[in-house]
């Protein structure tokens, strides 16, 4: 369950407030935790939206001039359901200062 399945009422009454997390998103060290957590435990959908979060915490404008992308684009690109091409990601992580490296699955 998360906060948009509660009613506003229900939000109010229990003084909920909802969390951007592009908010805390402020250092590339914690950035790097955050989407390789999220590679390592969600989904295609969820990656999609953990690097929306991560390109609005170091603002739209600046990641779509980076990439070469228009606005547009770039949030088309990076929401749920959509499909990337492989080379859109990629200069979606050069712009944040990232590499995706491969890595052997630990044994659980």
């Amino acid at each position: 369950m998360n906060n948009q399945d509660f009613s506003q009422a229900t939000k109010d009454k229990f003084g909920i407030t909802d969390v951007d997390i592009a908010e805390y998103l402020d250092d590339e060290q914690t950035i790097q935790a955050y989407l390789a957590e999220i590679l390592r435990e969600g989904d295609h959908d969820d990656f999609l939206e953990a690097l929306n979060d991560v390109a609005r915490a170091r603002g739209m404008n600046s990641i779509a001039e980076q990439t070469g992308l228009a606005r547009e684009s770039l949030y088309k690109a990076l929401s749920r359901g959509s499909k990337p091409r492989f080379e859109t990601i990629v200069r979606i992580l050069n712009a944040f200062n990232l590499e995706l490296v491969p890595k052997i699955k630990s044994v659980r």
